[in-house]
C-alpha cells in the first residue's frame, strides 16, 4: 500500500462543511479532488478522544472506512495557560451550536479574570493547535501537528478573522490574527504549519 498521495486522486474531507473542503483543496495546491463526507451522506462520529490528534484520527478513519477512500480530517483549537489549557479540544463547543464566538470570548475573559483574582494566574500565554490526520481504508493513518504560540489580548482587536482570532496575538507580532490579512495569517497559522508537514511527507 502506498502511503503517498497521487495527484488527481479523490480525497474525502471528513467534514460536513463545504467551505472547509475548498480550504483543504487550496492547502493541497489543487492536486486532488476533494469531496466532503457530508456530500456522501456519511455521519459525523462523536469526538470522544482526549486530544486534537486523537479526534483527527478518529474522524479520518471513520470517513475512510465508510467511503473506501483516503480521508483527511483536522481538529484544532485554542489553549490558554491560565485556564489550564482550556478551551482546548472543546474550543468549538464553547461557542455552542450556533457558533457564537463572541459569547465564547466573553466567557474566556470572565474565566481569566476569575483565575487571576482567585488563583493569581496572570499568564496571558496561549497557543493554537491543528492536528491533521490522513487515513487509508485499510486502517493506516499518518498524523501531522502544527502549533503557533502567542498571547491573549483584551479588548478584542480586528475583524478579518474568525473564531478566537480577535483575542490571539502570535509571538513576534503586535497585531492579532483578526488584524492580519488572510494571506498573512495563512503563512504563519497552525493549520498552515500542519499542512506544510503533510505536503513534505506525502506529496
Amino acid at each position: 500500500m502506498s502511503l503517498h498521495l497521487i495527484p488527481g486522486q479523490k480525497l474525502i474531507a471528513a467534514t460536513h462543511n463545504p467551505g472547509k473542503a475548498v480550504e483543504i483543496s487550496a492547502m493541497l495546491e489543487g492536486r486532488y479532488e476533494v469531496i466532503t463526507a457530508g456530500s456522501l451522506g456519511l455521519p459525523e462520529p462523536p469526538e470522544t478522544e482526549a486530544s486534537f490528534i486523537g479526534n483527527a484520527i478518529l474522524k479520518a478513519r471513520h470517513a475512510a472506512m465508510q467511503a473506501g477512500l483516503v480521508a483527511l480530517a483536522d481538529d484544532s483549537g485554542l489553549s490558554i495557560e491560565a485556564l489550564d489549557g482550556d478551551p482546548g479540544i472543546y474550543s468549538a463547543r464553547w461557542a455552542g451550536p450556533h457558533k457564537d464566538f463572541d459569547r465564547a470570548m466573553e466567557v474566556i475573559e470572565h474565566k481569566m479574570r476569575i483565575a487571576r483574582e482567585t488563583e493569581g494566574k496572570t499568564s496571558l500565554k496561549a497557543w493554537f493547535t491543528c492536528a491533521l490526520a490522513v487515513a487509508w481504508p485499510q486502517g493506516h493513518a499518518a498524523v501531522f501537528e502544527g502549533r503557533v504560540d502567542g498571547q491573549i489580548v483584551f479588548p478584542r482587536r480586528g475583524d478579518m478573522g474568525f473564531g478566537y482570532d480577535p483575542i490571539f496575538q502570535p509571538d513576534g507580532y503586535d497585531i492579532t490574527f483578526a488584524e492580519m490579512t488572510p494571506e498573512a495569517k495563512d503563512r504563519i497559522s497552525h493549520r498552515h504549519l500542519a499542512f506544510e508537514q503533510l505536503r513534505a511527507a506525502l506529496f
